[in-house]
């Protein structure tokens, strides 16, 4: 079962977050041969979605990456959205989820 966390963006603004993937022992889960990705969508079933550009930021330590450059983040309305991130076994193709919850975009006052 995945974990859950909430994501804060300010739209506008570059986003990056690094995250430590762990076992259920609590340690780092070795990320060698994994590939990451995510995405964020209003609801469940929305056809419409804003992709997180993802990468595997320390592999031995297990540690992913989401990053969204500020033109990203402008061009998501502001609100509340859910997503999820999935790891990828490239031997297996085998399909985990690793974390989900709500992600707050918050609207851009300033737009210079």
């Amino acid at each position: 079962m995945a974990s859950i966390a909430n994501l804060y963006i300010d739209s506008g603004s570059t986003y990056s977050n690094i995250i430590t993937v762990a076992s259920a022992t609590g340690t780092a889960l070795d990320l060698t041969g994994y590939t990451v990705a995510s995405q964020m969508r209003k609801s469940y079933g929305s056809s419409t979605f804003y992709t997180f550009t993802t990468s595997i930021y320390d592999a031995v330590t297990g540690k992913v990456r989401l990053q969204l450059t500020s033109t990203q983040t402008s061009a998501i309305p502001a609100g509340r959205y859910l997503y999820d991130i999935e790891i990828t076994n490239t031997s297996t193709t085998a399909k985990t989820r690793i974390l989900e919850g709500i992600v707050i975009v918050t609207p851009e006052i300033t737009q210079i």
